[in-house]
């Protein structure tokens, strides 16, 4: 029998929300994506685990050679045996209610032939018929794949204890790297963020991404875009260095939890269907590349057994959604995120925080300048972080200790790079702002600084709480990172209700008027170009009006190409396409409206 398993995924969350999910879902077929910025956090967690597992702990000390690489190491091997141990139970239960392999089976798509085989096997009434169907069952079970994420833009350098730069596989990227690499595991490292080459580089190193004779990796490769152009970039560079992306994971710009990396006005709806259209063109063309480079490495391999999946994820919010990705675009996978912080049996969310998220509205969830790398960060008003970091500012103490350095990026007053949200960074500014000539940069630079969060901290606390895990080193105040798709959901539920929702088995939306997944990014997108033409009539140099041009170029084609995709939509009634249509033509008024104002 072939398996045949769930449609959707789990996408990293934050730096602590889904940092042990695996041993959470994995043991019900269920993949997720783990974050491995953190290797503070993954050894606390790593202990807290194994104490809880009555396994002994040895610690590793953070002064101790390539520290980072072996914590990461330590952490995915424990998860991967706890893992192992749990699949191993679930696949010897008896099928009885309340089981965990009846749990299994239960949580599983109707359209899943292991689903339709199970319901087959409750139906039969001959024993030995029965018995034989079970144990088949047993045999074509698999546990959710442990996937790991890596984010290509935090790569800082580091040093020894004397100053001294240390070699670039020690820079925070390629020590994670080297984590994953010398694990166990046999699952995925995601990359997010754009290509590092110098990262991407280092891969080369790792037999483990290089195929055997049929093809099979036993470390794959996971590259999330934004548009096809970076899928062909990226899968073209790593080719040349004998390296197969096996999955191009497109998200949503701006739809989406955590960073936001905006397009230039490209809809997800188009860039799928270019996915779509060009699939073959993007595996032939990166194929083309990939042979020669494995050959000279001496690897000779089937190139018909070479396949690349096309994944989504980014503001998916119900099964029609879910059901018209799968079939349309024809992905692999849908990506469900935001939705599943309100599911404390997975997420590492604090009770306070949770029921924050429980109760937050369309407004509570907005597009903020709270991260120090710069890029926009997707956030929810009043955070725990939020609070503390106005606090410090009311008290004349602008600014947080910086103990972890992920974020590290600015070089404005220093050789090393520091965090524009430390306490560093505003006593360089209070020089600033003693300076002669200076007081325009300052006032500048003093209110973006203002609105940073110290994230590796914020990120990381939730899980500290949930697990009661002590760090008098940490602040305890929480930051998350909710997409905007989270406002519409506002019951706190369990895994088998959230799984029952994808699939359409029950329905936990809580808001009356949730827009289309595609409708509600289009808002998103008029709403960002806005604030770009603001930011233009502010400051005419921030802003190239062929930039601008460009982004309300793309978006008016997105918009002629949901007006032809709504007729498509079949997985949804005619009142629903209708609503579809009325609120697409009142954004392309708003679009309309914001153009003409501003060329007048």
């Amino acid at each position: 029998m072939k398996f045949n398993g769930h449609t959707f995924h789990i996408p990293v969350l934050g730096l602590c929300f889904s940092v042990d999910a695996p041993i959470k879902v994995a043991k019900y077929g269920i993949s997720s994506v783990v974050s491995i910025v953190d290797d503070t956090l993954l050894e606390q967690m790593r202990k807290h685990h194994l104490e809880k597992n009555n396994k002994p702990y040895e610690k590793i000390n953070s002064k101790e050679y390539d520290s980072r690489a072996k914590r990461i190491t330590a952490y995915l091997n424990m998860m991967n045996d706890i893992v192992k141990e749990q699949f191993e139970k679930v696949k010897h239960s008896a099928f009885e209610k309340g089981s965990e392999i009846t749990h299994y089976f239960e949580m599983l798509p109707d359209v899943s032939t292991l689903k339709q085989k199970y319901n087959e096997m409750l139906g039969s009434n001959d024993k030995s018929v029965k018995e034989n169907m079970q144990n088949l069952l047993r045999e074509n079970i698999r546990p959710g794949s442990i996937d790991v994420n890596i984010m290509t833009k935090l790569d800082k350098i580091n040093y020894d204890s004397e100053g001294n730069e240390l070699p670039g596989e020690f820079s925070d990227a390629q020590a994670a790297l080297r984590g994953f690499a010398m694990s166990e595991l046999e699952s995925s490292i995601v990359f997010s963020a754009g290509m590092n080459p110098r990262l991407f580089s280092y891969i080369e190193s790792f037999k483990d991404f290089l195929p055997d004779l049929n093809g099979r990796f036993k470390k794959k490769i996971i590259i999330k875009v934004s548009d096809f152009r970076s899928a062909l970039i990226q899968g073209k560079f790593l080719a040349k260095k004998g390296l197969w992306v096996s999955e191009y994971r497109i998200e949503s710009g701006l739809n989406c939890g955590g960073h936001a990396f905006a397009t230039d006005g490209l809809l997800l709806g188009p860039i799928l269907e270019e996915f779509k259209k060009r699939k073959e063109e993007l595996i032939s063309s990166i194929k083309e590349i990939f042979s020669p480079a494995v050959k000279k490495k001496n690897i000779f391999i089937d190139e018909s057994k070479l396949t690349s999946d096309i994944t989504v994820q980014g503001g998916v919010g119900n099964v029609e959604e879910h059901e018209f990705l799968l079939r349309n675009y024809e992905v692999k996978s849908v990506g469900w995120g935001s939705p599943f912080l309100l599911v404390p049996e997975v997420m590492n969310v604090d009770s306070k925080t949770l029921q924050q998220l429980a109760d937050a509205g369309e407004d509570d969830f907005y597009l903020s300048n709270s991260s120090p790398l710069g890029v926009p960060f997707n956030n929810i008003r009043n955070s725990g972080k939020d609070l503390e970091r106005i606090t410090r500012q009311e008290n004349g103490k602008p600014g947080s200790p910086c103990p972890k350095k992920y974020l590290i990026s600015n070089k404005d007053f220093t050789t090393k790079p520091i965090c524009t949200a430390s306490l560093s960074y505003f006593k360089k500014l209070d020089e600033l702002k003693n300076t002669e000539g200076q007081e325009e940069k300052y006032n500048s630079d003093f209110k973006n600084a203002s609105d940073k969060n110290c994230l590796c901290e914020g990120l990381a606390a939730s899980a500290l709480i949930v697990n009661q895990i002590v760090d008098t080193k940490q602040s305890m105040a929480v930051a998350v990172c909710p997409g905007p798709n989270l406002a519409y959901f506002s019951r706190v539920a369990t895994l088998k209700e959230m799984v029952d929702h994808i699939y359409g088995r029950i329905n936990l939306i809580t808001h009356p008027n949730r827009p289309n997944m595609f409708i509600k990014e289009l808002g998103l997108y008029v709403d960002y170009l806005h604030n770009k033409f603001d930011e233009q009539v502010a400051n005419f140099a921030s802003q190239k009006q062929e930039y601008l041009d460009t982004f309300h170029k793309n978006l008016k084609e997105g918009i002629d190409y949901y007006k032809k995709l709504i007729p498509e939509i079949k997985e949804e009634t005619e009142k629903v396409r209708q609503k579809i249509r009325e609120d697409l033509e009142e954004l392309e008024t708003k679009l309309i409206m914001l153009t003409t104002s501003l060329s007048m």
